[in-house]
């Protein structure tokens, strides 16, 4: 019982009803935590040269595709929820209803924002180095929408942060663990809240990200790189510890296997990178959509800030024949 006093409570239901208008926590975490990121991510970029208001320009790109990648990629993986025999196809569409993997929104994100940064004429390492902490960090207010689902958990446990789940029912008194509501609020089971371990790693991720990023002056895509080594990492042992239906390979959730090649190439790309040398000057990259090398001096280039006309003739010389004191009187 002494146990049981110190569990975490579940929320008694995920969905609220304004008249015949459903309010979906989960939907309210996801679109907070993209505020969040746009917000995070326009500070950062002003601060690294960008002009304010393309951060906003280019989420309009990415945040639609990230939403559809995400999507994606959790209906292919967990394809065995809408397909199949009474199973419903059109459920793979509810997005509300929760369900977004997190390879496909950055990788589809990314796409989104590369048509974006294209367009504005703006490198995508040097924009994604500055999104880095605020995707993170929404990530982290995402993982609530779980917490109101009652959804993403782990196994049973007695630790004193253990979580409570609670049977849900609908007014037809029908067993539904999204849209229902908790009337009896004694716990079916007591688990492994793995949505706030994940939570917790994620904030540490961006704090992390944030620290390199000011002391190692990180550039080219770095600081993006060591977000998503950061996130794999945490994100492998923390899905050894789910037990919701997930699709396996050889016994192994696949978001583990995922997990360990994303990470592994985040490692790379952030060694290799480093060749590039310190964080590129954004105001310089302006147009350029890559690294440039600073323009040299005007001594270095021979001119001493004297320019040469198309016909070969010195500039300064030739001001000097056209001006007044040059024309002699007739």
């Amino acid at each position: 019982m002494d146990a049981l006093l110190a569990t975490i409570p579940s929320p008694d239901r995920g969905v609220w009803y304004l008249g015949p208008l459903p309010i979906r926590a989960y939907a309210l975490c996801i679109i907070a935590g993209i505020i969040v990121a746009i917000w995070w991510g326009e500070r950062r970029w002003v601060e690294r040269g960008g002009i304010k208001g393309e951060v906003t320009d280019i989420a309009v790109w990415a945040v639609p595709f990230g939403l559809v990648g995400g999507r994606l990629y959790h209906v292919i993986t967990d394809n065995q929820k809408y397909f199949g025999p009474g199973k419903n196809p059109l459920a793979a569409l509810e997005i509300w209803n929760g369900g977004l993997g997190i390879w496909g929104a950055i990788a589809l994100g990314a796409v989104g924002a590369w048509i974006g940064c294209r367009r504005k004429g703006i490198p995508l390492p040097a924009m994604a180095d500055a999104l880095a902490p605020g995707i993170v960090a929404a990530q982290a207010i995402g993982r609530l929408g779980n917490y109101f689902n009652q959804e993403l958990y782990g196994g049973d446990t007695t630790l004193p942060w253990g979580l409570e789940i609670y049977r849900r029912v609908t007014q037809e008194g029908r067993e539904d663990a999204l849209a229902g509501v908790a009337i009896d609020h004694t716990p079916i089971q007591v688990v492994h809240p793995t949505f706030l371990y994940e939570l917790l790693w994620n904030l540490g991720v961006a704090f992390l990200i944030v620290w390199a990023d000011r002391k190692f002056r990180l550039g080219h895509g770095r600081v993006f790189a060591l977000y998503v080594a950061g996130y794999t990492a945490g994100r492998f042992w923390i899905e050894l510890m789910r037990t919701d239906e997930a699709t396996l390979i050889f016994g192994t959730r696949v978001n583990v296997f995922v997990s360990a090649v994303v990470f592994f190439g985040a490692v790379a790309y952030f060694i290799l990178a480093k060749s590039r040398g310190e964080r590129e000057d954004v105001a310089a990259l302006r147009g350029t959509g890559e690294t440039t090398e600073p323009a040299e001096p005007a001594e270095a280039a021979g001119t001493d800030d004297e320019s040469v006309a198309g016909d070969g003739t010195d500039v300064t010389e030739k001001d000097k024949k056209d001006s007044p004191e040059s024309v002699k009187p007739e």
